[in-house]
């Protein structure tokens, strides 16, 4: 296995077991590794600091192993097997409520770069990073092994900026077919789309805040703005609401908010999906809410589009509380990763102001124990939520 080996005081970030080393700590790469490559870390005083995978770029390698360690498939089973664990502690893998969860979540669950996501059988796996991307069939066998009769397929779905060696990455079965996928959730059934869907198919980290919103439904006017396949609407008629209106600007997620309300309350005239973009809806629709939900998607990929973002998230929120009644809520949220919470939170805080109404905080939102963060590595903390009461 070739060697990276640190500048002087560089290795203080592995000992604070944080699991990205940046190119700018590094003093001499032994060899050529290529894209993927697993490579072992060592301090100037030629101490193992553990094994990782290499890569091109700011981040040139994601830890995998704090210590010495083989990269087989004992090891990764043995990374698989604490992940599943951890779901049936949850009360999620294996139980009564949901057969979709998250089974891998990346640096939360020792496996950087990895996303595998578990849908009734089938495990989608997503690479973010080129050393996932190359071990992504011997993972697929992993994932046999340690679910046995419980899995039927491996899908494996590229995601943006993560090829490979070759260039690309192919979406594809790699083991298994494929199948119409239809998850059950608190008892709601959802169709999910695999292969041309957000993220794997579904957003299973709002799930908790989902149901959160059903307790807050009962004879409620509610408007779920980005609702994308129908989560939160759903949600809120099974919770008693008056009316719902799903607004995406996708034709195709308008369809399958249909299909999803169909598949739970066939034939129900509550609902209404409209394909628009949000600004132009809130300004042309004339409506008030009792209930208004914002959950769009990533504003900021990276640092340089933060500032854009901030300035669109508080667009958005200031839009969403002119058509709030007194005493309505707004359930908001952020995914973007480079938008902390405090800095959400401001953006939030000064929609609030513009408006010139009294707002409270409810709630304080995040995503759910099957999307882990590791406590050294804050970054892992992507989703963030505010549910407001509007007087």
């Amino acid at each position: 296995m070739q060697k990276i080996i640190l500048k002087p005081g560089k290795e203080q970030s592995i000992y604070r077991f944080h699991p990205w080393i940046f190119s700018g700590a590094i003093k001499t790469i032994t060899g050529n590794p290529r894209e993927g490559d697993p490579v072992e870390i060592f301090s100037s005083a030629d101490e193992c600091l553990g094994t990782g995978h290499f890569q091109q770029g700011s981040i040139t390698v994601r830890m995998l192993s704090f210590k010495p360690a083989k990269l087989d498939s004992t090891f990764w089973k043995g990374k698989i097997i604490n992940a599943l664990e951890l779901r049936k502690v949850c009360n999620l893998a294996g139980s009564g409520h949901t057969d979709a969860y998250r089974l891998v979540n990346a640096e939360g669950d020792g496996m950087p770069g990895m996303i595998i996501d578990f849908y009734n059988g089938t495990a989608v796996m997503q690479a973010h990073a080129p050393g996932m991307y190359m071990i992504r069939n011997q993972l697929a066998e992993v994932l046999k092994d340690v679910l046995k009769e419980d899995l039927t397929s491996v899908y494996y779905r590229s995601a943006p900026g993560a090829a490979g060696r070759n260039g690309r990455q192919e979406n594809g079965y790699l083991t298994g077919g494929e199948s119409r996928t239809i998850i059950t959730e608190y008892g709601h059934k959802f169709s999910v789309d695999l292969e041309g869907g957000q993220k794997t198919g579904f957003f299973i980290d709002q799930r908790e805040n989902r149901k959160l919103l059903m307790d807050y439904s009962q004879g409620k006017k509610v408007l779920n703005m980005f609702g994308y396949t129908g989560g939160f609407s759903v949600y809120a008629l099974s919770g008693g609401a008056s009316l719902v209106d799903t607004v995406d600007s996708s034709a195709k997620a308008v369809e399958k908010a249909h299909e999803n309300v169909e598949l739970n309350f066939p034939s129900d005239k509550h609902h209404k999906a409209y394909c628009a973009d949000v600004f132009d809806f809130f300004r042309e629709q004339g409506n008030v809410y009792d209930i208004v939900i914002l959950d769009p998607p990533a504003f900021a990929k990276g640092m340089k589009a933060r500032n854009n973002a901030l300035q669109a998230y508080r667009r958005l929120n200031t839009k969403a509380l002119e058509k709030i009644s007194p005493g309505g809520l707004l359930f908001t949220f952020s995914c973007s990763q480079v938008v902390s919470k405090e800095q959400f939170r401001q953006a939030v805080y000064s929609a609030a102001l513009q408006s010139e109404r009294e707002i409270r905080v409810l709630h304080q939102l995040s995503q759910p124990a099957d999307h882990p963060v590791s406590i050294y590595h804050p970054e892992g903390e992507y989703l963030k939520g505010l549910v407001l009461q509007v007087l």
